[in-house]
């Protein structure tokens, strides 16, 4: 049977063409994924080396302040490299792709900051209790 003689109802739909895929992922986006998980990562391993030393007696709290700062760092600079690379895959959508990559850098980059800075303030805080005693009345 020739094509013009179906009937239109049975004839195959005519779909676009798919869109062509976005190219590279930007760089900036993956430095600032990898720098986010740096910085979480170290907050949680200074409070959890942090309350371990409280338990064992450690003492050394002053090396855990340590892993609080640099994840106080990283966290900021994963926050700005997710920002810029969004605003550039925003700039050219046709060239670049990966736009949930450098959100959920800064997005966790944000979070890094806040883990980061929390460990510093409380290890801060039981070193100068540990230091100098309680506050006087």
């Amino acid at each position: 049977m020739p094509p013009y003689a179906i009937a239109p109802q049975y004839q195959r739909p005519v779909y676009p063409a798919p869109p062509a895929p976005a190219g590279r992922t930007e760089k900036r986006a993956l430095a600032s994924l990898i720098a986010s998980i740096f910085a979480l990562l170290l907050a949680m391993i200074g409070f959890l080396l942090g309350v371990l030393a409280l338990l064992t007696g450690l003492g050394e709290l002053l090396n855990f302040l340590l892993l609080g700062l640099p994840a106080m760092i990283l966290g900021p600079v994963a926050y700005f490299l997710g920002r810029s690379a969004v605003a550039r895959i925003a700039a050219s959508p046709q060239t670049l792709g990966g736009h949930s990559t450098p959100v959920a850098g800064w997005v966790m980059g944000v979070i890094g900051t806040g883990a980061g800075a929390l460990v510093f303030l409380i290890w801060f805080v039981l070193v100068l209790l540990a230091n100098f005693g309680p506050p006087p009345p």
